[in-house]
């Protein structure tokens, strides 16, 4: 049963500061949020100096309301306004810049796993295989992020069914956003519709940096990251900056995408980052009338080059309408019980008995 706002509150009321009064007396509960089983919210200081002495009392309300029934996790940022009344609009929080200065290789505090999605080529369906195997990695039970690194053509939060810019309560810290079970982050949320990322290289490693370092990604299994494609600088920048535990490459058995997809397979050799498996999508279309087969882009060509490589075949997807009208109405195939969905159930489980996620 999910929880509600009131039950929150209720608990909240029950954590006392010194002097005897509740976090809901002293109306310090900024930005209270219900995504699922996940509850977010502000606990908001009078001053700097009293926030800074607010340290077990966040812990304290984070814990009492992670313990209630239907709550899987609960984050709370503790903040502290000025001397002037807050503006009731959110934080500013610049997204984009030079990056920072990294001694080594790094991934997010809480995260096991980060497995790249990359494509030589666009339009051979990246997105949409990230979007469906993140969904069905976390019906399958697994905790799941999902990082839309496409920077230039950001399409999660289309795909997602989520188009509002996250919270930020010191700006800095990002708080994600969540669907489908799965905790999501995306340049996307940041831009406004319809609006041109007009970024040279570093601006584009700065945004990564930021998304990746930046957002509280809490506890995850496995953060699936959706690459642009190609093999430019948000490719070097998550392959030389992150503790990757491979990638996973996404071609149609078309000779023109394959060629492509051999150049992000050597891209990815280059940079030491194993190729975990392959994914051969729109491998056929099944015609809904008839039922007959049709090999629009070819066949087996991805097989083909899994095998030459020594690296597993993780699937072959058709071409399938469902799949993108569901892409464009915001709820992945995968969350249903359609054929495609056990498709990508299949992928899921397949790399979950891998121990890839």
């Amino acid at each position: 049963m999910a929880v509600t706002k009131e039950q929150v509150e209720s608990e909240l009321a029950r954590v006392l500061l010194p002097d005897g009064r509740s976090l809901m007396a002293h109306d310090m509960v900024r930005a209270l949020m219900i995504e699922g089983d996940v509850v977010r919210f502000v606990i908001e200081a009078p001053n700097a100096e009293t926030a800074k002495a607010m340290g077990p009392i966040r812990d304290a309300a984070e814990k009492i309301v992670a313990d209630l029934p239907g709550v899987a996790r609960a984050t709370v940022a503790l903040t502290a306004h000025g001397p002037a009344p807050k503006a009731p609009a959110a934080p500013s929080l610049k997204i984009g810049g030079h990056p920072k200065p990294q001694e080594g290789p790094s991934k997010p505090s809480g995260v096991q796993r980060i497995l790249a999605i990359g494509s030589g080529k666009g339009g051979v369906g990246k997105s949409t295989v990230s979007s469906n195997l993140a969904v069905a990695l976390a019906r399958a039970g697994r905790k799941v992020g999902l990082l839309d690194a496409d920077i230039y053509g950001p399409s999660q939060p289309r795909m997602m069914g989520v188009n509002k810019r996250p919270a930020s309560p010191d700006g800095r810290t990002i708080i994600p956003l969540t669907a489908h079970g799965v905790t999501l982050m995306s340049i996307g949320f940041m831009m406004e519709e319809g609006k041109a990322v007009v970024w040279r290289g570093p601006m584009l490693m700065g945004a990564l940096q930021q998304m990746l370092g930046q957002v509280e990604w809490g506890e995850l299994d496995v953060l699936l990251v959706d690459l642009p494609p190609g093999t430019g600088d948000v490719q070097l920048t998550l392959c030389t900056k992150s503790e990757l535990t491979g990638a996973i490459v996404v071609s149609t058995p078309q000779d023109v995408a394959l060629i492509d997809a051999r150049k992000a397979l050597d891209m990815f050799a280059t940079l030491k980052t194993p190729v975990l498996g392959l994914i051969e999508n729109m491998s056929l279309f099944v015609c809904p009338n008839c039922g007959s087969e049709h090999q629009i882009f070819g066949h087996g060509g991805v097989a083909a080059e899994a095998e030459k490589m020594g690296v597993p075949l993780l699937g072959n997807l058709p071409i399938d309408l469902e799949t993108r009208l569901a892409g464009d109405g915001g709820t992945p195939v995968a969350a249903g019980d359609s054929p495609m969905a056990k498709a990508y159930a299949q992928i899921a489980d397949g790399l979950i008995r891998g121990g890839m996620a």
